[in-house]
């Protein structure tokens, strides 16, 4: 039998001191406020964790799911981003961009942001402004593990 205490250990998770899993992300980390990203901490990484990477998306956008950031290269013994971060490499998001582009969703029912924080075996072998597409296929046979954490935003 599994104790509760290694069980607890093994836990990978994701949250915000902004806003709660599955609430509103507040409007100053959106377009119609300052656009910056959002705090974020997570607890402890599974052993063998030798790199961290986040990404952002949001599946409910018009045409397809939009990536609002794209961020790896982070020290797995880092716990936390503060708000408007930096990580030491940022990808091209579905803006054109490269760095965070804060949630900007069109007029109707609000949007969910899944924030993803993958916990990888290996560091990702990108150079800053990748693609999603080259994020994504730098993760195969990578991923330990994925903490989540879901945001809403809708006008």
């Amino acid at each position: 039998m599994v104790s509760l205490l290694s069980l607890l250990a093994s836990v990978f998770a994701l949250s915000s001191p902004a806003f709660a899993s599955g609430h509103a992300i507040p409007q100053q980390y959106t377009c119609d406020g300052a656009g910056r990203s959002p705090a974020l901490r997570w607890t402890a990484p599974p052993r063998g964790t030798r790199s961290l990477a986040l990404a952002v998306e949001d599946p409910d956008a018009p045409s397809g799911t939009f990536t609002h950031w794209l961020a790896w290269g982070i020290k797995p013994t880092v716990r936390r981003l503060a708000a408007g971060s930096r990580p030491p490499r940022q990808g091209r998001n579905s803006a054109g961009t490269v760095g965070y582009t804060g949630p900007c969703p069109p007029a109707g029912p609000a949007h969910h942001y899944i924030f993803k924080l993958y916990a990888l075996r290996r560091p990702l072998p990108l150079r800053a402004g990748a693609s999603q597409s080259s994020f994504d296929r730098a993760l195969r046979g990578r991923v330990l593990r994925v903490a989540r954490l879901v945001g809403r935003y809708g006008r």
